[in-house]
């Protein structure tokens, strides 16, 4: 299959928000790569990861879509508040994070590596 339609809110229910990677089934769908990962991710305020990440091989682009949210980061806080917002870090940087308000984010990570 070379196409894909669908809904961000509806489609990344199966895979905890992710629409791109190598774990989307079936194998021959466009969706599944080995290049990239894409997740919409939708966070209740309030909502928070605590713990830092550990052992990540990939670069990774977070961007704010709707919302307010903050990116804990070794050395800062980056706090997303305009539609468009960023944060872009390499592998080995570990990382944690609070949705501040309700917040619709996208992630883009790349490659795509079987957990």
């Amino acid at each position: 299959m070379n196409i894909a339609t669908g809904n961000a809110y509806d489609d990344g229910d199966r895979h905890r928000g992710w629409l791109v990677g190598n774990f989307i089934e079936p194998p021959d769908s466009v969706a599944n790569s080995v290049d990239v990962e894409i997740k919409w991710g939708v966070h209740a305020a309030g909502e928070e990861r605590t713990e830092w990440t550990t052992g990540e091989t990939r670069t990774s682009l977070l961007i704010l879509i709707s919302g307010r949210f903050v990116q804990r980061l070794p050395d800062r806080e980056v706090e997303l508040a305009r539609q468009g917002d960023y944060v872009l870090w390499g592998p080995g940087v570990v990382h944690a994070w609070r949705a501040m308000e309700d917040s619709v984010m996208m992630t883009v990570r790349w490659p795509s590596v079987s957990a």
